[in-house]
């Protein structure tokens, strides 16, 4: 770790470009932050929370005045991207720095895909720093990944649970800690129903109803961060909320599932949208404890805090994302590769570090949070990955951010999707696994039509074939699906 006298300008010097795609990465050399020890890191991921479900974002109904204390007192991006436009995917991403057009998991589904063992994950890359590392929540990489799968990975600690699907039950009869199953009394499911899409161990809707996940977490997070406090600490709490529970949405049209709607029991609203706003609410009061920990402990200076949602809205259980205008000004929700279904809120405290009260248009995306995460704690960034640092924009360096030359999603289910991005330009291309659909391009130029409501294809076919080349540059077939029917030694089947 270098010593607090080079870091000011000489740092961003050492700061090696890797484009989205690189085809040779390098390996990034850190620079040190200015205190000798490392700063903790806190990574707290919301589910399917949508880029206009914020007041920092534009919401106008629902409050959440402690996550938007992170932007107040911090740095608030507007241009972040999630990895994918479901939750494995997107992920994955985040933990490997790879964009999904290379990540080995690439969508919810089909069986056998997981993390490679010779992945370095975030929590593997830090640990040469001494970090002690968490997992709490929702894991959901892959599918089915084996209940160790968090360990196997690199944490020191796992709460929650270990499937995605799993995860739909918000008063599970059972959760893993470290690879063991533990039971949550008072909690009984009724599998009586079997859900269309899966019927995995846990899932299904509570028949009775005595511990609700989210205090769970809340109490795993807190001690985790009271245990290692005289230690640097990586803690990824991944809430499950506002994600819904498909399988009572399924069956019962309401699938918010909440304690009690609290302030929001006599509004005149659906029951679905009571739950999601109380599940709003209740993720801002979560985020306002743990930094409440933080103070507590005397660990405020030292410690950065990020916030951020794994993909767009959703509209399951029985909620309707433009109730409460969840994906703001953007076109589309969660499964679509516009941008209401990738670009994402993300938030980042540190005091003394983050200028209080800033905004960051800088373009960035899952796979670069490993590599930011690694030059904050001084430690070596690992080979292979599409990722690049967003540390001088947190820090207000903006003349020395890197950028990547273009950013490129894939989705492969809905006959098929894939959207690459590169300054204004978004290129968007529907039924790509279809052969029984036509294939559809689009063009959009982000800085006129943020909504995506205007295709300038035809105006524009040199962008296009720019853009069509960078597509086929960023993706490279996955042993167990395809993309196309090209990819002859892939599965076909998804």
């Amino acid at each position: 770790m270098l010593n607090s006298t080079t870091i000011l300008p000489a740092y961003l010097c050492m700061l090696l470009f890797l484009g989205a795609c690189n085809s040779n990465p390098q390996t990034e050399q850190p620079h040190s932050n200015e205190s000798d020890d490392p700063p903790n890191i806190i990574y707290i991921l919301a589910d399917d929370m949508g880029y206009g479900d914020l007041s920092s974002y534009g919401q106008k109904v629902l409050s959440t005045p402690n996550i938007d204390r992170l932007a107040t007192e911090g740095i608030k991006f507007t241009q972040h991207y999630a990895g994918a436009t479901v939750c494995a995917p997107s992920r994955a991403s985040l933990l490997t720095g790879k964009q999904p057009g290379r990540s080995s998991v690439r969508g919810n589904k089909p069986d056998g895909q997981l993390l490679l063992d010779d992945e370095v994950t975030l929590p593997e890359a830090l640990k040469p720093q001494g970090y002690a590392s968490a997992i709490i929540g929702k894991w959901g990489v892959g599918h089915p990944p084996p209940p160790d799968d968090p360990l196997r990975n690199g944490f020191d600690h796992a709460y929650g649970y270990i499937n995605m699907w799993h995860a739909h039950n918000f008063y599970p009869e059972f959760l893993y800690r470290n690879g063991e199953k533990v039971t949550l009394p008072g909690n009984k499911t009724d599998r009586s129903h079997p859900y269309p899409a899966n019927m995995l161990e846990g899932t299904g809707v509570a028949q009775e109803k005595g511990t609700y996940v989210l205090y769970e977490f809340e109490k795993d997070a807190l001690d985790f961060i009271e245990e290692k406090k005289d230690q640097p600490f990586f803690l990824y709490l991944a809430l499950n909320m506002p994600h819904a529970n498909n399988e009572a949405g399924y069956y019962l049209k309401d699938g918010m599932e909440v304690p009690g709607y609290g302030q929001f029991e006599d509004k005149e609203w659906p029951n679905p949208e009571k739950g999601f706003a109380r599940m709003i609410e209740m993720i801002d009061e979560t985020v306002g404890k743990v930094m409440a920990k933080v103070v507590e402990l005397g660990l405020d200076d030292n410690t950065l805090i990020v916030f951020a949602s794994d993909n767009g809205p959703h509209e399951e259980g029985g909620h309707k994302a433009d109730f409460f205008n969840s994906n703001g000004e953007l076109r589309g929700t969660k499964r679509d590769l516009y941008e209401g279904g990738i670009r994402v809120p993300m938030m980042a405290r540190w005091p003394g570090k983050i200028p209080g009260g800033t905004s960051s248009n800088h373009m960035c995306a899952f796979w670069d949070v490993l590599p930011t995460f690694c030059d904050i704690a001084g430690t070596e960034t690992p080979e292979g990955i599409d990722g690049i640092s967003f540390l001088p924009s947190l820090l207000g360096d903006n003349d020395e951010q890197k950028v990547h030359d273009y950013l490129y999603w894939e989705f492969y289910e809905l006959g098929g999707r894939q959207a690459v991005r590169e300054g204004d330009w978004k290129y968007v291309k529907l039924n790509v696994r279809d052969p029984e659909s036509p294939l559809v391009k689009e063009l959009y130029n982000l800085k006129s039509d943020l909504g995506e409501t205007q295709n300038v294809m035809d105006q524009h076919p040199e962008i296009v074939e720019k853009l069509e080349g960078r597509m086929q540059e960023a993706h490279q077939p996955h042993p167990l699906i395809k993309l196309f029917s090209s990819e002859s030694n892939a599965e076909t089947k998804f």
